[in-house]
């Protein structure tokens, strides 16, 4: 009866710890002709889109619905041919379309595009027009080949005047088994070893000892289930099993991250815009060799000069250096929501080793660093603002405020999305372990009750 107890309790404890890793959830699959599954996604995805009424421009947020459906234009592609692509249907003729690609070691969202129709009334009210409407970007969602891609943060697709938010996304293209690459479970650690001897009756201290010296244990020992997976950058660093690079040639180095600076534009009637942040441009282009890079470069406050104007309605700054000729940032107004937002990037400089030198990119559709007329938006997490296909801005620790600015100080803060999502996984990891130790206590105390059960006292 021991060894009966003594599993039901493995099993019990087994249990808790998957319901820990996974959770259930709808899954888009595209097939090919034979019932192969080529393509897998699991997310949930909110739309935020502005558009035109007789009263003025407005902005509308809504979400994938769950009767969301697979499209049959989605196809899992023809080697040297095409490429596997994922279409999701869902109301009125929305259609929102993952395109992929890959190499000999990655694959990739090569390209995002959303289709929405604006004669759906229950999502756009009063639209004046009544268009159908294609948007479309680039994305950063990549993953190893055979490995799946998970986020668990926010991650943002900026796609001209519509934002694609992406939450809890698991996707995998180019399927090897037909279904997601499967974690593997931490055998070697200490938390396997307890589990695998969960009969046994095992000391609180030691139980506490072991579990907490396994979470202290470096990876892949305790990491051994992320390593089937490629996480995404929001959900922070972690640790890869490639191998080192070789000698020759030396890898480039990795851009350090730009310094933060503080801006102000100020105009006739006082300051209109205050602004602290680090900024880092991606410029993808062809060089005379007709290969493509990509060429990072963050802006050097002490060799930018910056200005500026103000508007009513528009608000500029504009930075200036010896390489990077115009940089500016452009801020509008909903004057019928009161909210404020980064509407427009526009880049003018010269690429000398580029087949075509002169570089200009511009983007005035934008709905990024959004917050209330009077506040300011504050962001510690990086945030990437996808201007055109060939070019993207990284922000770091972004603090902006637009038009009403008082005293040439900060108004009460809005927080972005990823930092509050960020301050949520450290709770949760702590009440999971919280809650994992309290479980083997209990097991402990059911454990040594059982095993005195037999006994009498004489």
């Amino acid at each position: 009866m021991a060894a009966l107890g003594g599993a039901r309790r493995r099993s019990l404890l087994l249990l808790l710890l998957a319901g820990l890793i996974h959770s259930a959830a709808a899954i888009f699959v595209v097939k090919d002709a034979n019932g192969t599954a080529c393509i897998m996604a699991n997310f949930s995805a909110a739309f935020t889109a502005s558009y035109d009424t007789r009263s003025g421009p407005k902005n509308v947020t809504f979400d994938l619905p769950s009767n969301a459906a697979v499209l049959n234009s989605s196809s899992c592609g023809k080697e040297g041919a095409s490429d596997p692509v994922l279409a999701i249907a869902f109301g009125r003729g929305h259609e929102l379309t993952l395109n992929f690609t890959r190499n000999a070691t990655r694959y990739s969202v090569r390209l995002m595009s959303f289709i929405y129709n604006l004669s759906d009334t229950q999502i756009f009210p009063n639209a004046s027009s009544k268009d159908i409407k294609t948007v479309e970007s680039a994305t950063d969602i990549r993953a190893d080949i055979n490995k799946k891609y998970r986020c668990v943060s926010n991650n943002q697709i900026h796609m001209h005047n519509v934002t694609v938010t992406l939450h809890d996304a698991t996707i995998q293209a180019y399927l090897a088994n037909s279904s997601f690459s499967k974690e593997v479970l931490p055998v070697s650690s200490q938390i396997a070893v307890l589990f695998l001897k969960a009969e046994e009756v095992v000391p609180p201290s030691q139980w506490l000892t072991a579990l907490l010296g396994a979470f202290s244990l470096p990876c892949p020992q305790r990491c051994g289930w992320i390593l089937r997976e490629t996480r995404c950058e929001q959900d922070g660093p972690f640790p890869t099993t490639a191998p080192p690079p070789p000698p020759h040639p030396s890898p480039s180095p990795t851009p350090e991250s730009p310094s933060v600076y503080k801006y102000n534009v100020s105009g006739t009637n006082g300051t209109c815009l205050l602004a602290s942040m680090g900024l880092q441009l991606n410029i993808t282009y062809k060089k005379k060799d007709n290969t493509t890079v990509t060429r990072v470069l963050s802006i050097n406050p002490n060799k930018t000069t910056a200005g500026g104007s103000c508007s009513p309605q528009l608000v500029t700054l504009e930075l200036r250096s010896e390489s990077v000729p115009l940089l500016a940032f452009q801020f509008g107004m909903n004057t019928s929501t009161s909210r404020y937002f980064l509407q427009g990037i526009q880049l003018n400089m010269t690429l000398p080793d580029a087949r075509d030198p002169t570089f200009k990119a511009a983007n005035n559709s934008l709905r990024a660093l959004q917050a209330t007329v009077g506040n300011s938006y504050k962001c510690n997490a990086e945030e990437r603002v996808q201007v055109t296909e060939a070019f993207s801005v990284n922000i770091f620790k972004v603090w902006v405020q637009a038009f009403q600015v008082q005293g040439d100080k900060f108004g009460s803060v809005e927080e972005c999305q990823l930092d509050e999502n960020s301050m949520l996984i450290p709770i949760a990891v702590g009440g999971a372990l919280a809650g994992l130790v309290l479980i083997v206590l209990i097991a402990y105390l059911i454990g040594r009750k059982r095993s005195h059960a037999g006994y009498q006292t004489i």
